[in-house]
């Protein structure tokens, strides 16, 4: 029974674009099958009436013509004509009458005497050379006959030419017609199914092939090529998945790299703490100085796990908008001051050179303490990886109604390919996996959290093994009145040295 569900056929899924495809060409092709067969039931008796009265005039003009030109010849053409068309040819001559019946009606000509008569009299009382009349068919009321009469000028004679047609497809005709319709309508469906079946198919699989190799994908397939086939819009779709697929490799091998880094942040610490802490117990618990040194160190890691745990909720908390905002007008060079003096307290132990350029006073509305953490995620970030050259630049700038400022180091700088994860939390740049850097790697990622949040322009420009300047730019404001300060309108560049480290907040390219 197994083998037998095995080979049941698949369900035919009603939704997808193979049968629906399929389903609306067929429908299409039925619908102007339709439409046909409706137009030569209603319409074939009226056209076939329009067509054949403009037949008349047409074949009246050439008898008419051959009569003129060669009468002693004009009975063989007369006969060929009304046996060809199916009407009925009369002559009225000085000489006498000339009949030509091709109507093959089975009947005596003189049936068609009162209508001769009839539109002989018409003719008679027209101005005009030629006169035509419908007769219409006493049992069905439609159009039976066409009668045509003219006179017709040959030599020193008066001869007047009369022709009588039927309006009406005989039953042979129709028949054709029907049965060359039912030919053409099994025709057009197989041709129909044929079509539909071969562009269905031929749009379905690449978007069938996608599918799959997006299936191979979710599998943490990374190597998985897409391919869009011929048709532009799959070709896009396969171009932004296979970019997707590599953003995709290169996060995961990102946030594998991180773990194992913040895994050791974390578990440094923690040993540190043991450690001191057992050691505190063993040995120096009755020395009050070795007992005090060990504490302090195990303060000090406590902070360093507590700066972790507070940068991982301070993301959490600004992804979310879970952040309460206090806006004022503030002036950003002066906030700017402050962050690069908290810098001054490091000292000069390993020889960093700072240089601080602002410019005027330039006020904006924001949260100050956190435009702040934004410009110290900054110098942190450029004092770690300044490198060996150990310089950095603080420079604040203003353009119109613009203010910008850049924190520029001249260290390991960032691979090209790389600049749009620096954001990223957790992130850190191939160009340096140094352990012996700390931070939490989430310092830029908070950073672009409240840039967000103040709808500022931000970014970074690096180039490897020349620095990187990761630069923010904020609207200005009117200075407010209460205030009354002195704005820093023209401060000269500063220069100190700090030592190699920063806050906690700070974050890894």
């Amino acid at each position: 029974m197994a083998a037998g569900g095995s080979k049941q056929a698949k369900r035919i899924d009603a939704n997808s674009i193979k049968t629906t495809t399929l389903f609306s060409f067929v429908m299409f092709a039925m619908i102007l099958i339709s439409f046909l067969w409706v137009l030569t039931s209603f319409f074939l008796d009226t056209y076939y009436q329009r067509v054949r009265t403009q037949e008349v005039i047409r074949t009246a003009s050439s008898i008419e013509t051959q009569y003129r030109k060669s009468p002693a010849h004009f009975g063989d053409y007369a006969v060929e004509t009304a046996d060809i068309n199916g009407i009925y040819i009369r002559i009225d001559n000085g000489s006498g009458t000339i009949i030509f019946d091709g109507t093959r009606a089975g009947l005596s000509p003189d049936v068609y005497n009162a209508d001769i008569e009839r539109i002989g009299k018409k003719l008679a009382a027209s101005p005009n050379e030629s006169v035509t009349e419908t007769r219409m068919s006493a049992s069905s009321g439609s159009a039976a006959r066409l009668v045509y009469a003219t006179n017709i000028q040959a030599g020193p004679d008066m001869s007047t030419l009369y022709i009588i047609a039927p309006l009406y497809p005989d039953q042979t005709t129709i028949r054709i017609i029907k049965s060359m319709l039912s030919y053409i309508t099994f025709i057009l469906l197989s041709v129909a199914c044929l079509l539909a079946y071969a562009l269905s198919r031929r749009i379905t699989s690449p978007i069938e092939d996608l599918t799959r190799s997006a299936k191979e994908l979710s599998t943490g397939n990374y190597n998985i090529k897409f391919n869009g086939s011929s048709f532009t819009e799959t070709k896009e779709l396969a171009h932004a998945l296979n970019k997707a697929s590599y953003e995709m490799e290169k996060t995961d091998f990102y946030q594998r790299e991180i773990l194992a880094n913040v895994s050791h942040d974390l578990k440094t610490p923690l040993t540190m703490i043991r450690s001191y802490a057992e050691k505190i117990i063993d040995i120096s618990g009755d020395i009050p100085e070795k007992r005090n040194a060990d504490l302090q160190i195990i303060i000090s890691e406590t902070e360093r796990l507590n700066r972790l745990v507070t940068d991982m909720l301070s993301v959490s908390n600004l992804q979310s908008n879970n952040v309460e905002m206090h806006r004022e007008i503030f002036d950003l060079v002066e906030a700017a001051q402050d962050v690069y003096e908290s810098f001054m307290v490091l000292g000069s132990s390993q020889g960093f050179e700072i240089h601080f350029h602002p410019c005027k006073a330039a006020y904006v509305m924001g949260d100050r303490s956190k435009i702040m953490q934004v410009m110290t995620n900054f110098v942190s970030n450029a004092v770690k990886y300044s490198g060996d050259n150990k310089y950095i630049d603080i420079q604040l700038s203003r353009s119109k109604n613009k203010v910008t400022f850049h924190c520029i180091d001249h260290g390991v700088g960032i691979p090209s390919d790389e600049l749009g994860h620096v954001w990223d939390k957790y992130y850190r740049t191939s160009a340096n996996h140094e352990r012996g850097i700390e931070g939490t790697g989430l310092g830029l990622a908070i950073s672009k959290s409240i840039l967000n949040l103040h709808s500022a322009n931000y970014g970074v420009n690096s180039e490897e093994g020349k620095g990187s300047d990761f630069w923010f730019e904020m609207d200005t404001v009117r200075k407010p009145s209460a205030k009354g300060k002195t704005s820093r309108d023209t401060q000269p560049e500063i220069r100190v040295s700090a030592q190699g480290g920063g806050s906690g907040e700070a974050s890894e390219q």
